[in-house]
């Protein structure tokens, strides 16, 4: 009787970079080889003072003394402060150890290290479409940490790779039932629905998600291209408002400035000479002063009535 074979999708990168990263950081366990070498060293020393006597009760003794060795020096495991060891007798959970040094039972025992620091799962490009059926490209990283080593051990086949799946298909589920403009403003609130999901979807697992993030959205290029044209549209139509209302301001105060000057004789003729001084001395500025043609002519009659009225006077006193 055949059973199916569990076939599990390639690695990404990510995962194998995270993978490369945890496998140079174990802690290397120097004490274990140090007893072994130890006892080693005795069991000679012991060896070869028997063996001048009896060399076969020595040999046996030697042979049983190196398993004796190899036994008690793998009892020894070591485990780092980010690591717990989870121990199962016989196949069957024991308990959990670590960290620091402590002992198993040699053949009888078997440990299985789990790493409890915050750990990140890079979520893939998905191609999701929205509410409002615009395709959009999506990617994002999950963190999380185990927070029960035995759960997550004996739960779950390889946490690592089920939270990546639970994360790909919250995120399709949450960003579905959502707009592009949704998307494109509630980045955060996102992050936060799709964490809710993940952490729903993994209890009782010995996991606690501690954050996602968003890291890319693309859109189509001639979905850019529109944006790009209403953003500019609606830049210029605050410009135009801003401009009219600027205009309106200014038409409101020059009509106060008329009515002031209206009420005040002199004030247009300040206003005008402070204008005229206002453009400097310098000869590059030419004042031109535009003169009505009825002044004009009034002035010349004006001039010409002064002028004549000394030789009316004198011609009146020689007749007289």
């Amino acid at each position: 009787m055949s059973f199916p074979t569990q076939v599990r999708p390639a690695a990404s990168p990510a995962y194998r970079l995270g993978r490369q990263f945890r496998e140079k950081t174990e802690m290397v366990n120097y004490i274990s080889g140090l007893v072994f070498v130890v006892l080693f060293v005795i069991g000679v020393v012991m060896t070869g003072a028997i063996g001048s006597a009896s060399p076969v009760v020595a040999a046996a003794i030697g042979i049983l003394w190196i398993f004796l060795d190899i036994v008690v020096s793998s009892a020894i495991r070591l485990a780092a402060q980010w690591e717990k060891a989870v121990v199962f007798r016989l196949g069957k959970y024991h308990t959990m150890k670590g960290p620091g040094l402590f002992m198993v039972v040699p053949l009888i025992d078997q440990i299985r290290m789990v790493d409890t620091r915050v750990l990140a799962v890079s979520i893939p490009k998905q191609q999701v479409i929205t509410r409002d059926n615009v395709p959009v490209t999506i990617d994002g990283v999950l963190f999380f940490r185990v927070q029960n080593a035995a759960e997550a051990i004996i739960m779950v086949q390889d946490y690592r790779y089920v939270v990546s799946q639970y994360a790909q298909t919250s995120l399709r589920d949450v960003i579905g039932q959502l707009t592009l403009d949704q998307l494109l403003t509630e980045r955060e609130q996102i992050a936060k629905s799709i964490e809710q999901h993940v952490e729903n979807d993994t209890k009782g697992w010995g996991l606690e998600v501690t954050g996602l993030r968003i890291q890319d959205i693309e859109m189509p290029e001639e979905l850019k291209k529109m944006m790009s044209r209403q953003a500019s549209a609606e830049r210029e139509k605050r410009a135009t408002i801003t401009k009219a209302e600027g205009d309106r301001e200014a038409a409101i105060n020059l009509a106060a400035a008329a009515k002031t000057m209206a009420e005040s004789p002199g004030a247009m003729q300040l206003r005008t000479l402070q204008t005229i001084d206002g453009l400097g001395p310098t000869s590059s500025n030419t004042v031109v002063l535009g003169v009505p043609l009825e002044l004009y002519e009034g002035l010349t009659a004006l001039r010409d009535t002064v002028v004549r009225q000394p030789a009316m006077a004198s011609a009146d006193g020689s007749r007289g």
